[in-house]
């Protein structure tokens, strides 16, 4: 029933409900964008921004602020997805981020992290030994319909247990 009111799984209604959530508590840029969440598992994440006026640039296409939070929320909903199934909170921030800009993007663009299992490997070592470890992110951004992506993300995912 709640998937034929929403028109999404059920999953993808929660996990964007919580990403919006996270950012209009703690940071606002991601909520500003309207990231939707369109799949998350154990293997990958695929959030998608519109293209709108609120994210366009000047010549039309998607800014390059508004990418950099579609990757940030990509790798995030990843790593928090991956908290959530190991029932532990996580200090989680993003220590480098790299990125190559191959053309325009001139359409809703969907971000997507393959690195369930690095992110989860990285969780379980940090919750094991009370350190921080990081692991490096690929994230592909692409413009539904067109061939290839339109940018490439290298973000460090840095996690370390909670102190209480």
């Amino acid at each position: 029933m709640l998937e034929l009111l929403l028109g999404k799984k059920p999953i993808q209604w929660k996990e964007t409900f919580k990403l919006r959530v996270f950012g209009l508590l703690k940071v606002p840029m991601i909520l500003f964008t309207r990231p939707v969440v369109q799949e998350v598992n154990d293997q990958r994440a695929i959030v998608r921004i519109p293209l709108c006026r609120r994210t366009k640039n000047h010549y039309g296409s998607l800014y390059f602020g508004a990418l950099a939070v579609g990757a940030d929320a990509c790798g995030g909903i990843l790593a928090m997805y991956h908290m959530d199934k190991a029932g532990v909170q996580l200090g989680l921030l993003f220590k480098d981020f790299h990125a190559e800009f191959l053309k325009r993007a001139m359409g809703d663009v969907s971000f997507v992290c393959e690195a369930g299992d690095e992110v989860k490997a990285c969780i379980a070592k940090a919750i094991e030994t009370g350190e921080r470890h990081n692991v490096a992110l690929p994230i592909e951004a692409r413009v539904d319909g067109e061939n290839g992506p339109v940018a490439k993300f290298t973000l460090t995912l840095s996690v370390k247990k909670r102190k209480r």
